[in-house]
């Protein structure tokens, strides 16, 4: 019957390396990406979607925190009358994604002054380091707000950098569980 016994030492197995919920839907995309014959870098590559879709995530964030509500969630009693005014289309150049067209939010009174990617900026020399962190690292909202500020030399709150990476995931996840073609 001692044949029948499995020590414990044989059924214990390492713990495998837990992900953070950034990391893991980055992995779930990369994998069906690959899965579906999709390009990871390239003129249509998975890096250039997420490229665009964290610059916009990130302008949009910045807009929210410019003005001090979400898009159509004003407080009809507060002070200013500065409202989000549409977006308008920029093409910036990244070093790993090519050219990325990325819609820039506006404000009514044009006092939104971005700073992930600022008026007149075409070229992003380094945002792929931000883009690999926001996604693949796992860093934290501290660790990321560091980052942007060593970067691009501004400051970018922790309370944004939270907003910007939830709202990421939840996109990730969204495409992830999105329906497939036949």
């Amino acid at each position: 019957m001692t044949s029948d016994l499995v020590s414990p030492r044989k059924s214990e197995s390492k713990p495998a390396r837990e992900l953070s919920p950034e990391q893991a839907a980055a992995a779930a995309m990369v994998a069906e990406a690959k899965a579906r014959g999709l390009a990871l870098t390239g003129p249509d590559g998975l890096l250039k979607l997420f490229t665009k879709n964290v610059l916009e995530t990130a302008l949009n964030e910045e807009m929210t925190e410019h003005l001090g509500h979400e898009k159509n969630q004003a407080d009809p009693d507060r002070e200013s009358t500065n409202v989000r005014n549409g977006t308008r289309p920029k093409t910036v150049i990244s070093d790993a994604a090519g050219e990325v067209g990325i819609n820039v939010p506006r404000d009514r009174e044009s006092t939104f002054e971005p700073q992930i990617v600022k008026k007149r900026q075409r070229r992003l020399t380094e945002v792929d380091e931000i883009v690999l962190s926001l996604y693949a690292k796992g860093m934290t909202s501290g660790d990321i707000s560091a980052h942007f500020a060593e970067i691009y030399g501004s400051s970018v709150s922790k309370e944004t950098i939270s907003r910007i990476t939830d709202k990421v995931v939840a996109e990730m996840q969204e495409w992830s569980n999105r329906p497939l073609d036949a």
